[in-house]
């Protein structure tokens, strides 16, 4: 029988403005802001005398820091994100923490108060 695999998730939450400048014209041209909460999932076995996937501590802590960059700011500033769809937003969290959690296995970044979410597998 093979070992399980387990999936562990931590969240954070930030603010920010944007428009797409490609978008249909309306309220997606425009600026605007939404309150954001972006979820990091790793998937793997336990790991070591603690069994653990990995520390949800670290995890926490790069998942912050990754969001705190875009907090009360303009998303279209920040490069890669020009046209700051949920879908570019996924690949711009996986890109910050891929490279510290290579068990990353899934990025979903949602817009809780419109009940709009996306989802990406990391692979």
């Amino acid at each position: 029988m093979s070992p399980p695999i387990f999936e562990i998730t931590k969240a954070a939450s930030f603010d920010a403005a944007h428009h797409l400048p490609q978008g249909p014209v309306g309220p997606y041209t425009r600026l605007h802001g939404h309150s954001f909460r972006v979820e990091a999932t790793l998937r793997g076995e336990m790991q070591g005398p603690v069994g653990w996937v990995e520390d949800l501590g670290a995890l926490d802590a790069a998942l912050a820091a990754a969001a705190a960059e875009l907090d009360h700011g303009f998303l279209n500033e920040t490069p890669g994100l020009e046209s700051p769809t949920l879908e570019h937003l996924c690949r711009h969290f996986a890109a910050r923490l891929k490279p510290a959690f290579p068990s990353l296995a899934r990025i979903v970044v949602s817009r809780p108060s419109v009940g709009e979410s996306c989802a990406m597998a990391v692979g």
